[in-house]
């Protein structure tokens, strides 16, 4: 506790800095560069989530396991945020501290202070989270592709960037390609990145979905993708048939869809019968689906 109490204390002149120049929003404003950089002890309620964080999905368990750390220890990492006008902050960096700290009650966040316009905080904070672990394959790429659209770099300026290959950079952003649906079946976990890169050169967008549905229905592994893809390609194979769906069928999908608040997968066999799919991202998740249920 001794480790969390020192943290606690960090930053309080500086607390007090901000209550005398609550307006400090430049590098070229009075007490900004005392300010820049520094650690201070904020309170929670003062900090606005990140509108630019690319990751959409925060995993209950794992949120529960790091608030029970912060209890235990305090918060050993800072979060990062940049100074907006009057006594409020924008989260950079660091949303699952934040998530996590509000989680057990705290009321202040240890966090070192930053200055930057939209569009670096929009770099900021794609670049950071990019490095991060857990994010799906079309948070990357969407990530990716945000910072070649708003930022305006180049493949190669964003591989430098972000530290990776450009050849990774392509293969990520070549995801984006894909129809939704795959797009949507990657988010869930339904398929890898892997059974998406192999359906990448697939033009057609059934053809896409058919092997999509394979994979699937048969459980197929990245390498018997390929070579499905493969034997599609050269023809050594018929083409999948997509099954078609009954009118009473496809007339509901979006309303299911948007009462859920989860893209709903219907198989309809040859005799009529069918199953419904509805995923779930997490216990509250499955909890809130299961109440509509009721």
């Amino acid at each position: 506790m001794a480790k969390a109490t020192k943290k606690q204390a960090l930053g309080r002149g500086l607390s007090a800095l901000l209550k005398e120049s609550p307006n400090i929003t430049s590098v070229s404003d009075k007490n900004a560069d005392k300010l820049v950089g520094s650690i201070i002890e904020l309170d929670l309620d003062a900090i606005d989530v990140n509108p630019y964080q690319p990751r959409t999905y925060f995993d209950e368990e794992a949120l529960r396991e790091l608030a029970s750390s912060i209890r235990e220890l305090g918060v050993i990492q800072p979060i990062t945020v940049r100074k907006l006008e009057g006594n409020k902050f924008q989260l950079v960096s660091g949303e699952r501290r934040f998530r996590a700290s509000k989680l057990i009650g705290n009321k202040t966040v240890p966090a070192y202070i930053r200055i930057a316009n939209d569009q670096e905080m929009l770099e900021m904070a794609l670049v950071e989270n990019i490095q991060r672990k857990n994010l799906d394959p079309i948070e990357v790429a969407l990530s990716y592709q945000r910072l070649i659209d708003e930022i305006q770099l180049t493949q190669e300026e964003l591989s430098t960037r972000v530290g990776k290959k450009r050849s990774t950079v392509t293969n990520y952003l070549r995801l984006l390609k894909l129809d939704p649906i795959l797009q949507t079946g990657m988010r869930d976990g339904f398929i890898s990145m892997g059974h998406g890169r192999a359906m990448i050169n697939v033009d057609n967008t059934e053809d896409q979905l058919a092997i999509y549905e394979k994979i699937l229905r048969e459980k197929l592994s990245v390498r018997q993708t390929e070579d499905l893809v493969k034997s599609l390609k050269t023809g050594a194979i018929a083409k999948p048939k997509k099954k078609a769906i009954p009118p009473f069928v496809k007339d509901s999908l979006k309303d299911m869809s948007e009462y859920f608040g989860h893209k709903i997968d219907v198989t309809v066999s040859t005799n009529g019968k069918g199953k419904i799919s509805i995923p779930f991202h997490s216990e509250e998740d499955f909890n809130r689906i299961k109440n509509l249920l009721k």
